[in-house]
Formats: C-alpha cells, sequence, structure tokens
C-alpha cells in the first residue's frame, strides 16, 4: 500500500480516537463503542441534536449544532469539548446579524456544516428562502455570527464549502432538489471570488448504480486534501418499502477540477445496523456532517447524525481509506467528465 497523506491539514494531536477492532471486515471505517456521544434532551428546551459539525479551536473543539427545539423547529447551537467527545451546549440558539450588526435571523436552519478558510470560520446550513435553500455566515471568534446574503435561490440542501479557495475563488458543493424528500439529487459545485456571487457551476456526481445511492446523494463533511486528491465523505440514499435508508460513502476528487471524480466506492463505507442508527425519530439514517484530522498519524474522526436523533462518531486513517475507495472503484461517465454541458 502506497504511503497516503493529508496534505492540506494541521497536526490534531488531541484527536479523539479510538484503535481499529480486531477482525473488522469491509470498509475501514469503524464505530465509537460509546455512540452516541450526544443523546436526547441535551439542553433545556432541544429535544435533539443530530447532523451537526466541529472543528478544533484554541486548543479544544468547537461545533455548530442542529438542535431540534421542543416547539419542532430547527435552529443552530452552539457547542463546546475539551475531548472532542463530551459536549456542553450554550442554552441559546446562535443570534445571527447582518454586515451592519442588525439582526438578521434566519427563519430556521438546520443540518449545518463549518469550514475554516484562512482565519474566518464558515457555517453553511439549509434553511427557507422562499423554500428549501442555502444559509451561510462567517464568524472569527464565535460571539458575533455575521450571516451573508444567501448564495443561491431555491431549492437546495447540502452544502459544504471546500476548506481553502481554488484560483482565487471560494469553492461550495451543493445538491440542488426541492423542498421534500425527492427521489432525486446531485452534487454540483458553485464558485465565487467574494462569498456573494456565485458562478461556474458544474456537475460533479450523479446517483449511484448500486443500491445504497440509487436514489440520491448529497455532500457530507468539507472535503479533506490529500496526496491522491481530495477525499469525501458523503451520503447516499436508497428507497425501501420501509422509507429512505442513508449510508455514508466515499469518493476522491481531482485536486485542481473538483467536479472530476477520480475514484468512487461502489460500497457504502457505514450503512445503518446499530441500535441507534436503525431507531429514533427518523430511523436508518447516517449523515456525515464533519470530520476532524491528524496530518501527523493520518488518524480522521467522522462525526455523524444517527436516525435525527443523535450524534455519532466513527473512524479511519486516511491510506486505509483511500485505498478501500481506490480498490472498491466504480465509475460513471458523468464521474469523470468536467461537468459542463
Amino acid at each position: 500500500m502506497m504511503q497516503i497523506k493529508i496534505t492540506n491539514g494541521e497536526n490534531l494531536p488531541n484527536i479523539p480516537w479510538q484503535e481499529k477492532p480486531e477482525g473488522l471486515t469491509g470498509a475501514p471505517v469503524w464505530r465509537y463503542t460509546e455512540n452516541p456521544v450526544i443523546k436526547r434532551n441535551p439542553v433545556e428546551g432541544v429535544a435533539r441534536i443530530f447532523n451537526s459539525a466541529v472543528v478544533p479551536y484554541e486548543g479544544a473543539f468547537i461545533g455548530v449544532f442542529r438542535g431540534e427545539q421542543v416547539n419542532g423547529i430547527p435552529y443552530i447551537y452552539l457547542g463546546r469539548s475539551e475531548n472532542g467527545i463530551d459536549w456542553t451546549f450554550d442554552k441559546e440558539k446562535i443570534h445571527f446579524v447582518n454586515e451592519k450588526g442588525e439582526e438578521f435571523e434566519p427563519v430556521y436552519a438546520y443540518d449545518p456544516r463549518l469550514v475554516k478558510i484562512e482565519d474566518v470560520y464558515y457555517i453553511i446550513w439549509c434553511g427557507d428562502f422562499y423554500g428549501a435553500s442555502i444559509g451561510l455566515a462567517k464568524t472569527t471568534d464565535f460571539k458575533t455570527f455575521t450571516r451573508l446574503e444567501n448564495p443561491f435561490i431555491p431549492f437546495n440542501r447540502n452544502a459544504v464549502l471546500f476548506p481553502r479557495k481554488m484560483n482565487g475563488n471560494f469553492v461550495m458543493m451543493s445538491r440542488p432538489s426541492d423542498s421534500g424528500h425527492t427521489p432525486f439529487g446531485d452534487i454540483f459545485l458553485s464558485e465565487s471570488p467574494d462569498m456573494v456571487y456565485w458562478g461556474k457551476h458544474r456537475h460533479v456526481m450523479g446517483k449511484g448504480n448500486e443500491w445504497w445511492d440509487a436514489v440520491k446523494i448529497g455532500g457530507g463533511s468539507a472535503p479533506i486534501e490529500t496526496s491522491e486528491g481530495w477525499l469525501l465523505f458523503f451520503h447516499g440514499v436508497t428507497g425501501t418499502c420501509n422509507g429512505l435508508v442513508y449510508s455514508i460513502g466515499g469518493a476522491i476528487l481531482d485536486v485542481d477540477n473538483p467536479s472530476i471524480v477520480k475514484y468512487r466506492c461502489e460500497n457504502f463505507l457505514l450503512t445503518p445496523q446499530e441500535w441507534y442508527e436503525e431507531r429514533g425519530f427518523v430511523g436508518n439514517v447516517c449523515f456525515p456532517c464533519a470530520t476532524l484530522q491528524d496530518s501527523d498519524t493520518g488518524r480522521i474522526a467522522i462525526y455523524y447524525g444517527a436516525a435525527d436523533t443523535y450524534v455519532a462518531m466513527a473512524f479511519t486513517k486516511v491510506d486505509e481509506v483511500v485505498d478501500y475507495i481506490k480498490t472498491h472503484s466504480k465509475l460513471t461517465e458523468s464521474d469523470i467528465e468536467l461537468g459542463i454541458r
């Protein structure tokens, strides 16, 4: 196995970690044995936290969390942790202002991602802009959160930024769809010089030919830059007689032209099988939203929503998971093209 490295990361010696269990078969991704790390009713007024994102911050960890309020409306809450496993949350939801410091609150907000680009942390979520669409905000201190203009018109979800600019532009993945649980959805790329005007749209990946991602797909955690390309953990959806099932898949995108898929694993990396993934408010869901990675050891910790009820963790190593994706790769014609028509 060739040595594969994380090339645009940082050393993170305090990354949460468990060694791979003996006898693991299939994909080299293993669950934290103490899952779920965030359980029901985590803070007053919030029934469930799931589909959330975390980053390293000042020697510890901080995150933005989808908090399903007891009135049923989802919003984003701030959480902090010393070890990335045990979390405390602000009782009040995040307060957003515009560039002038005036109140600029979304109607609702869910499935946030959190990505650091240079010295700024960007929060991306799904909200309401006369239909499901993408919300965007920034912070440098996690005290003031400045909401930006909506980047896209409806209907869109599952947006996540790449963690660095390319050719001077911000690059964001999204999954156009409608406001319901649609039977379709592909991943696209868009670019912006200023986080205001977005264009150069490219198709990245469509739904797969395997059972686990045959209905639709969507972006997950922020892509990880490696010596083989951008490592992307995404979610794939299938339909059953008992409803939709969400699994975690993996792909490698070209480092210079990420609309080109170099490798796409035909097998899922993680699919619902534990009680906290199968049973909950929405059963049979593994939904990746964030990773932590240590460039020194190649360790990766994956945070994923479980059954729309909990936050769970899984682990892998960059060389093992990239090698597995390459070994089990199966591409379609739309994967390898530039995504322009």
